[in-house]
């Protein structure tokens, strides 16, 4: 129980302390310029500046911002004028942190403060040691200080000129510098044995002609340039661009954004870090730090950068720089930029020419399996014509005999006409115009069986089906006549031009009539083959046999065409499978069907030929 009693006491003790609340600023900035924010220095700091405030979208800070253009309009009645301004602009508008740019800037925030914006803290950007010391600053006004010596930019020229001897500081008067008026001070003691000698104050065309006539041995060092003295005014970059077109030396920049311009780099103030490092003070700020207990410390922006084409038109290496120097501009390799992209590209190329390779090489195996195909099918189809050329022996020799027997009839007539006492010229002539076309007759048998039995390559000629299935059926007219069966064909009306061997065709149309009379041999009569040849559609050609035997049975329909398949006991059964192989060579099809009212016909068919 008295354990109890002295633990709520002691909660009593501590919800009693009074506690002092962190002080809540209004979270808005008001963030005054020196110069004029569209030039690209003052421009960039500010850029980044909001880049920094805005990373963190839920806590939400009002910037108002102001450019107070000091380096161009100055005076007691313009500073007057701009307080009157201000106070009035922002007499409603609560600022929980002032931020000044510039060393002038701060002088007026600095005596303005307690009358517009009491105890507001305040964080300042782009003042140097110098001023820092001649403003002293109450501990509530914090920022980073920037150290850009003389020195440095001694160092430098020494770096990108062999053998320096002078020094040419070029810029506005030394009264009109907000930011390198320091320098002035340093060069008795900085610049050595150098001759140091100054083209400040006068006109741009006086400058341009300066600065194209400056001796060897020699470099430029830009502080800023504002006015061409003849009431036109610049920002400092576009200056520097009028005044490097002429300048005969490499320019000495201290400003990032002078790169670009034509100056050949130096210790430069970077105005991205700046901003950066300035939204950070005044974001700890509105967090709930008090100004007084954040320490001023030199800022992070100041490091020596190049401008890389400038180092080319002016001969200073790599290693002539000083250490830790960034080098800007440089023109990268295709291999440096895109080098993944140049990766993948010949990564593709190599796999692209290992498949390319591998095709080259299948297609040069499919060629030589296709030629091997060939000469197969040509032996193979050979062998199939010496198979019929035997069925044909019989008709053959009947065939030859006939005309064979004329001739020897014509002959002993002849000869006895010519023993008579006045011989018959004219009987003569018609006698041997006879043994003419016999001979012709027997030779055209020959010519038949010896072109059936040749052994030729596979060669595709043009040709017409029609006359391919013609010649076939007159084969066998002499065959058939001895079988008994009438053999009918009926051509196409139109011409029907392939590509194709015409022995091997002709094979396939022999073929199918053989088989096609064999299926007849033990019908007693009726016995017939018809073929008739037509278009089939506007592709191909099909080419029909037909016959009046049995039929083939349904269950054997799909083998007629398989090797060494036969439903005789002579046959071989390679016949339709020879068949079919020459008619796939030919990129045709071949099928077989039943006729309802009897009988079995062969179709195949061959595309024509591109006409």
């Amino acid at each position: 129980m008295m354990f109890r009693l002295s633990g709520v006491l002691v909660w009593l003790a501590v919800l009693l302390i009074p506690v002092e609340s962190a002080e809540v600023r209004p979270r808005s900035i008001l963030v005054l310029d020196q110069s004029d924010l569209r030039g690209a220095f003052y421009h960039e700091i500010f850029a980044a500046f909001l880049a920094e405030v805005s990373a963190n979208p839920r806590l939400h800070t009002t910037v108002y911002a102001e450019d107070l253009d000091l380096g161009r309009f100055s005076g007691a009645d313009y500073e007057e004028k701009l307080r009157e301004y201000l106070g009035t602009k922002y007499r409603d508008k609560p600022v929980g942190v002032i931020v000044a740019v510039g060393a002038a800037t701060l002088e007026l925030v600095l005596r303005w403060r307690a009358e517009m914006w009491p105890d507001a803290p305040v964080v300042f950007a782009v003042v140097d040691e110098q001023d820092l010391r001649r403003l002293d600053p109450p501990p509530d006004v914090t920022g980073n200080v920037f150290a850009l010596r003389f020195s440095d930019c001694v160092k430098v020229a020494q770096a990108v000129v062999p053998n320096l001897k002078s020094i040419f500081i070029v810029g506005d008067s030394w009264d009109r510098q907000m930011v390198f008026r320091a320098w002035k001070a340093e060069v008795a003691t900085a610049a050595g044995d150098l001759d140091v000698k100054e083209i400040v104050g006068l006109t741009m065309d006086e400058t341009r002609q300066r600065v194209s006539q400056l001796p060897a041995g020699s470099a430029i060092l830009y502080s800023s340039m504002h006015s061409d003295g003849e009431g036109a005014y610049y920002s400092s970059a576009v200056a520097l661009s009028l005044i490097a077109e002429k300048a005969n030396r490499p320019i000495i920049v201290a400003g990032e954004t002078l790169l670009a311009s034509g100056g050949i780099g130096g210790y430069a103030l970077l105005p991205g870090t700046i901003g950066a490092e300035a939204a950070r003070l005044a974001l700890r700020i509105l967090g709930g730090e008090t100004a007084s207990d954040i320490p001023r410390k030199f800022t992070e922006a100041v490091r020596p950068i190049f401008n890389w084409k400038q180092m080319q038109r002016w001969g200073v290496t790599e290693a002539d720089l000083p250490e830790g120097s960034e080098i800007r501009f440089r023109d990268e390799s295709l291999w440096k930029v895109y080098r993944w992209q140049i990766a993948a590209i010949i990564a593709f190329i190599l796999i692209q020419a290992g498949l390319i390779a591998i095709l080259l090489h299948e297609r040069a195996r499919r060629s030589a399996a296709e030629a091997e195909s060939r000469s197969r099918l040509t032996e193979l189809a050979h062998v199939g014509r010496q198979a019929i050329a035997g069925e044909l022996s019989q008709s053959v020799a009947h065939e030859l005999n006939q005309p064979l027997g004329a001739i020897l009839t014509n002959a002993e007539t002849g000869e006895l006409i010519l023993e008579s006492p006045s011989p018959d010229l004219e009987e003569l002539k018609d006698i041997l115009a006879d043994i003419r076309r016999d001979d012709l007759r027997a030779s055209e048998v020959i010519h038949r069986m010896r072109s059936l039995l040749r052994r030729t390559p596979f060669e595709i000629r043009d040709l017409d089906l029609n006359d391919i299935v013609r010649d076939a059926f007159e084969f066998l007219k002499t065959e058939a006549a001895t079988r008994d069966v009438a053999l009918h064909y009926k051509a196409c009306s139109e011409a029907l031009p392939i590509k194709g061997d015409a022995i091997q065709l002709q094979q396939v149309i022999l073929n199918l009539i053989v088989n096609s009379m064999e299926a007849m041999s033990d019908m007693p009569c009726g016995r017939a083959v018809i073929g008739h040849v037509d278009l089939n559609g506007g592709a191909s050609a099909v080419v029909a046999v037909s016959d009046a035997g049995p039929g083939i049975p349904p269950d054997k329909l799909a083998k007629v065409f398989d090797p060494f398949f036969t439903t005789t006991q002579e046959g071989m059964g390679l016949g339709l499978s020879i068949a079919r192989t020459i008619v796939q060579a030919h990129q045709g099809d071949i099928w077989a069907e039943n006729h309802p009212e009897g009988g079995a016909v062969f179709y195949f068919s061959i595309p024509l030929a591109t006409r």
